[in-house]
């Protein structure tokens, strides 16, 4: 079973992105990116900020992540990075190459579809 962490940009997930709910509805419908996991069982184990700008915490959150969930035996085994980071970030090349650098695990860039093109339609 894949156990899926979605990483976003603390600046969205704290201020605009309400609850992270676009991210958490394309996870359980199988859209997006997540459309991957259509046919098989797979969890979401948690949302995770980068840490604010320019992403330098990033590494030691994903460790925290690991480390607070090992009493469960839980373990991430795939990490997306959100929209709010692969399509809005100037730094989204630094915090994806040391997500990749440092986890070990799969990186896929992208989580929902929901992107409007005009916030007033």
């Amino acid at each position: 079973m894949e156990k899926i962490l979605i990483v976003g940009c603390k600046k969205a997930m704290d201020d605009v992105c309400i609850g992270c709910s676009r991210c958490m509805v394309g996870f359980n419908r199988r859209e997006g990116e997540f459309a991957a996991y259509k046919d098989q069982q797979a969890e979401l184990i948690g949302l995770l900020n980068c840490g604010d700008c320019p992403g330098a915490t990033i590494v030691t959150r994903l460790a925290q992540v690991n480390l607070w969930n090992k009493p469960m035996d839980e373990k991430v085994t795939k990490i997306h990075v959100g929209p709010c980071i692969t399509d809005h970030c100037p730094y989204k090349d630094v915090i994806i190459n040391k997500i990749k650098a440092k986890s070990g695990i799969e990186v896929i860039e992208g989580a929902h579809p929901y992107k409007p093109d005009n916030i007033f339609a």
